[in-house]
């Protein structure tokens, strides 16, 4: 009994995140007397292909798995759902007959709204033994409903029911939030099935974008959750929630949200003159502070033996650029071929696009 549920995980793990397999799976065609491979799917229906992200929301694509794992009364069939950019369900049809005028639907469950192929397993329980089934996946949104090919398994009289459930998902307040970026959160619990989970998010509670999916593996422990995000916009709103999935099934947490920080204020800088020093008969360190409030800006020092600055006899050191910051950064520049025993004036100069700010004028004597 271990060992065959051992192999069941396995094979579990192989269908929800690889699609592969070959387990008692057929395609539109009777019962085999040993249902051990897939057959040749019949040439009238094609599984749905997996198109590319769209740029505007529009009808899901269901892309039917060609694989499922029966029991004597249960199976996991799997496929995958493309939501192209709106809410999507997804469910499973399924009946013994190939005809579709009389299936069973399995629960309904949300997949999300992102353009990312997203896994859409579940566990179909009451099943008859010794039976063959056809089943077919199909995802519906708001633009439309999708069905995927139809294919086909036959259930044991022998195989164990798989040990698990569906995974436990909740959702965390974001952290780390900037005006660019945060750290989404959240916390599943595998159910000892082996479990994957990602993250939606967006402008509006219909989310739009998801992460990629994560395994954290099949224990029955709480497990932490996190996705790091970036490029945000500042002084935004934004939708989150974390989703988890396994053998048994999608659950979705709750949707959160976070708003980014507001966009630094723009300024003129702040520029004041501090005292000269390391002065000599020739040469000269100017000091001072310069604050860029939040734009990039470039600082100088002038400085002349004219008290009043003026243009004609004015000197302007080489200038430099300061990141924009909102802190104040202590600037400085030496300067030479000073007259000796002779009296100079001289200032920081700061300027960003707000506009140009001058410092106090100062005086040094060189020796």
């Amino acid at each position: 009994m271990k060992n065959v549920t051992t192999a069941l995980g396995a094979v579990i793990a192989i269908l929800v995140v690889g699609g592969a397999g070959y387990y008692y799976v057929t395609r539109d065609r009777a019962p085999a007397p040993a249902p051990t491979t897939n057959t040749t799917p019949n040439t009238n229906q094609t599984p749905t292909p997996t198109p590319a992200p769209a740029r505007q929301p529009g009808a899901p694509t269901a892309t039917t798995g060609s694989t499922a794992f029966p029991s004597d009364t249960t199976a996991v069939v799997t496929g995958t759902v493309m939501p192209n950019g709106a809410i999507t369900n997804y469910w499973y049809e399924y009946s013994t007959s190939p005809s579709t005028g009389s299936r069973v639907s399995s629960p309904s469950q949300l997949v999300g709204s992102g353009y990312t192929s997203i896994p859409a397993p579940s566990y179909i329980k009451g099943l008859a033994r010794n039976t063959t089934y056809y089943f077919n996946l199909v995802a519906q949104n708001q633009f439309g409903k999708s069905v995927g090919a139809q294919y086909s398994f036959r259930t044991t009289d022998s195989n164990p029911v798989p040990v698990g459930g569906i995974p436990v998902v909740r959702t965390l307040a974001a952290n780390g939030v900037s005006r660019t970026t945060a750290n989404l959160n959240g916390e599943v619990t595998p159910n000892r099935v082996s479990t994957q989970y990602w993250f939606e998010y967006g402008k509006t509670p219909s989310l739009g974008n998801a992460s990629a999916l994560v395994a954290v593996g099949a224990g029955n422990i709480k497990l932490p959750a996190s996705l790091s995000l970036s490029d945000l916009e500042p002084a935004t709103t934004y939708y989150f929630r974390l989703n988890a999935q396994n053998q048994f099934g999608t659950v979705n947490g709750s949707i959160l949200n976070f708003k980014t920080a507001n966009p630094p204020v723009v300024t003129a800088p702040s520029a004041n003159t501090r005292s000269a020093v390391d002065i000599t008969s020739s040469t000269a360190t100017l000091r001072g502070n310069v604050n860029p409030n939040n734009a990039e800006t470039k600082y100088w020092f002038e400085y002349s033996t004219d008290s009043l600055l003026g243009s004609v006899l004015l000197n302007s050191t080489e200038q430099k650029m300061l990141a924009s910051t909102s802190g104040t950064a202590s600037v400085e520049a030496d300067i030479s071929n000073l007259l000796s025993k002779t009296t100079y004036y001289f200032r920081v100069v700061a300027q960003n696009g707000e506009g140009v700010v001058r410092g106090d004028r100062l005086t040094f004597r060189t020796r």
